[in-house]
């Protein structure tokens, strides 16, 4: 009897002495720190997707040779320049992982994996969000869209919306694209007829916002609707993502 406690007293004191295993925030953030840090040092992506950006800009304000853009076809500019550019940081996403050896290494460590979907989904946003400080200026430079000062309010909410919802797809397509030899062509893919409903969403709704003689206060419906779109996007990417790694 004393033989057996002695035992159980050991294993007690050495599972009590063996440290817990981060939870899926802490780990999170610790992936997105390194994320970050490694973006500062070599400016790969946010730099290439800002002047893909200004260039397309450039491209339709010669192209349809107008000063200034207003409503739907203003609306249009900006969102499809902003898609082309997500899917450049998409390509990008997961490239360090796959070529140095970061799965092997995240998988065998005792972490949530649905921590590497939160952490590469929050980096894709900060992108964006970093990128459209320098979009949004070169859009009404070359845009000239009117009331957009006025519409700056509505124009940061649906940016919003639409990165998260750019975010949760590339994050999702790009783990699934990134095993593939054809990476940079299966993304675009897959990740493009997914990202058309809240491309037309924000579209539509940033069009009322740059309408000359428009309402100030954004669509709400279109804000509902693509909500509701991240929502279910976010759900579904985080219940298969931990799938998608194993594989």
């Amino acid at each position: 009897m004393s033989g057996a406690t002695e035992v159980e007293t050991a294993s007690a004191g050495a599972s009590a002495d063996t440290p817990r295993p981060p939870g899926t925030l802490a780990t999170a953030a610790a992936i997105l720190r390194k994320d970050l840090t490694v973006e500062l040092r070599t400016f790969e992506t946010v730099p290439a997707m800002a002047i893909f950006t200004v260039a397309t800009f450039v491209i339709f304000h010669f192209g349809l040779q107008r000063d200034t853009l207003s409503g739907q076809l203003a609306a249009g500019v900006l969102a499809v320049s902003l898609l082309f550019a997500a899917i450049l940081g998409t390509n990008r996403l997961f490239v360090a992982e796959r070529e140095q050896g970061g799965f092997d290494g995240f998988l065998l460590a005792p972490v949530d994996r649905s921590a590497m979907f939160l952490a590469k989904a929050a980096a894709l946003f900060l992108y964006m969000a970093v990128l459209e400080l320098v979009a949004v200026p070169a859009f009404a430079l070359f845009a000239g869209p009117p009331r957009l000062g006025s519409a700056l309010g509505g124009l940061v909410l649906f940016l919003a919306l639409a990165d998260i919802a750019f975010a949760v797809i590339g994050t999702l397509v790009s783990a699934l694209a990134v095993h593939t030899r054809a990476r940079d062509l299966i993304g675009p893919i897959i990740g493009l007829p997914l990202q058309i409903p809240a491309l037309i969403c924000f579209a539509l709704g940033t069009g009322h916002l740059f309408t000359l003689h428009g309402s100030q206060t954004p669509p709400g419906e279109w804000l509902l609707i693509l909500g509701l779109y991240d929502v279910v996007n976010a759900l579904l990417a985080y219940a298969v993502f931990d799938f998608l790694l194993e594989e």
